[in-house]
């Protein structure tokens, strides 16, 4: 009971109010690192999300009608303000989703980042000219925003993600109701703070928690909401999608990934292990974009496989508040549980495990959602393995004969989010370009993708896409204007009238 008490206790923000749920219900959130709740944030109801929308929709025309400057003015004092309490929020971040601090630091410095680079669209062109058929005629096709957007964040970037969706819709003059994910909403709300504390009007940002198919799906499913913009699972993006049919609400969506990573024989193999090595285990193997499959050239395979296994193995697990340790915990015990089945799974269908395979050991572990890093060999493209993404510390790895089976074995997949490429042919990498079927390929190099770049992906990982000027644009949509300005009558004949040629003899 005394630890009950000692939890923070978060409010919904609907239309400048911080407010209980409607039914008056909590939610624990929970430290990953111990499996203890620490603070209470509220279940919000079908109630509290069509209230966030009532207000978003009714602070949308004052938004919009400010000058693009304006806007842009608040975005910025965000982003300052973001920067003054970076420490803090990213110890929030460590808190509720486990990342290490070094890593939850560089998180905050990129949502600050999101509110900057939009700010680079205040005189941003709004639209077109183009030459009429007529005389003394112009037609305008205008970008405007959608009205109200609903956002729905994942929980393994919960503060990049929030910065991501408010960043643009904002900019665009829309306004959002965020919906954060059940296990980190604790980023979401502390941001919201920010940006009522930057003096951004009532309404225009609102934030509702608690569970996904009851405040989620009220979101996705009424009239008021115009745009969905979800960076989430595949089946959370499914379902979404189908949710929004009802309306024909339009729906953006940047779901998960079976990244491959490609290491030929003329690679710079200490780079490409050691960026193999970041790509599969930054956050725990918790990224969209993480090396998924890693495929090594033959002549090479044993030589790449010996150092990455010996560089995995040093990688230090620990409370995720030190600045000494690389890896710490899953999100939650069912991400753990999913882990091991498709660790075993691979084992029945014939992997080798070289490395970790198990939660780690120590008393340090034995509380929270600890799952050791891992090299699987011996792996088939078709296995489970290869094919479902396990968002997690789990490295299948794999050898290839050729380039052209390379490419034929990363395409083989569901998936196409991201794609690694590590070679010095010249020829290889434009081939690359062409063949590989990825909304982003990365060349010698690894993320994360950059403010300016468009991060979308093709089949299974999604639709739409975010960041840029590409991103930038899914938040508004198209008007077309025909503007006459001379004194020419309507051409062509209206179907009640005929022409005096047509007139039946008398």
């Amino acid at each position: 009971m005394a630890a009950e008490t000692q939890r923070d206790t978060y409010q919904l923000l609907i239309g400048g109010e911080w407010r209980s749920a409607t039914g008056g219900g909590m939610r624990p959130v929970l430290n990953p690192a111990t499996g203890e709740a620490f603070a209470n944030v509220p279940e919000g109801s079908r109630e509290d999300a069509r209230a966030a929308l009532e207000a978003a929709q009714a602070a949308q025309p004052a938004w919009e009608a400010l000058t693009g400057v304006q806007r842009a003015d608040y975005l910025k004092r965000i982003a300052e303000l973001i920067r003054q309490d970076a420490e803090r929020l990213a110890r929030i971040v460590v808190q509720e989703q486990g990342k290490p601090l070094v890593e939850a630091r560089g998180e905050i410095a990129g949502s600050a980042g999101f509110f900057d680079y939009f700010t680079s669209f205040a005189r941003a062109p709004m639209g077109e000219i183009i030459p009429s058929d007529n005389a003394n005629e112009d037609i305008w096709i205008r970008n405007v925003p959608y009205g109200v957007v609903v956002g729905i964040i994942p929980w393994n970037y919960p503060a990049a993600l929030f910065a991501r969706k408010v960043a643009p819709a904002l900019m665009a003059g829309n306004t959002i109701v965020i919906k954060p994910h059940e296990d980190t909403p604790l980023s979401s709300l502390e941001l919201a703070k920010i940006v009522e504390a930057a003096g951004v009007p009532r309404g225009v940002v609102n934030v509702v928690t608690g569970a996904g198919r009851e405040v989620g799906d009220a979101l996705v499913r009424d009239r008021i909401t115009q745009l969905v913009t979800v960076t989430g699972s595949v089946r959370a993006g499914q379902e979404i999608l189908a949710a929004s049919a009802e309306n024909i609400t339009v729906v953006s969506l940047e779901l998960g990934g079976k990244a491959p990573f490609i290491v030929m024989d003329d690679a710079n193999l200490e780079l490409a292990v050691r960026n193999a090595l970041h790509a599969r285990f930054v956050n725990c193997g918790q990224v969209c974009t993480c090396n998924e499959r890693t495929y090594v050239h033959r002549r090479v395979y044993d030589q790449f496989l010996e150092r990455y296994v010996a560089m995995a193995s040093k990688l230090r697990l620990g409370n995720p508040m030190r600045t000494d340790i690389d890896l710490g915990p899953k999100v939650n015990q069912v991400e753990v549980e999913k882990l091991e089945r498709m660790v075993a799974r691979a084992q029945q269908q014939g992997a080798e495990i070289v490395l970790g395979g198990k939660r780690p050991e120590g008393a340090e572990f034995e509380r929270g959602f600890w799952y050791s890093p891992t090299v699987l060999t011996n792996v088939r493209n078709d296995m489970e393995i290869m094919q479902q993404e396990t968002f997690g510390p789990i490295s299948p790895v794999m050898a290839f004969d050729d380039f052209e089976e390379a490419i034929a074995l990363a395409n083989d997949t569901r998936y196409g989010l991201s794609a690694y490429l590590f070679t010095n042919d010249l020829k290889r990498m434009m081939r690359a370009v062409q063949a590989v079927r990825s909304g982003e390929v990365y060349i010698n190099k690894i993320g994360p993708e950059q403010f300016q770049g468009f991060h979308t992906g093709y089949g299974l990982s999604g639709m739409g896409g975010d960041d840029g000027p590409h991103g930038f644009d899914h938040y508004f949509r198209k008007k077309t204007i025909y503007v006459n300005y001379g004194d020419a009558q309507p051409s062509g004949l209206m179907p009640y009238e005929t022409a005096a040629t047509d007139l039946p003899p008398q």
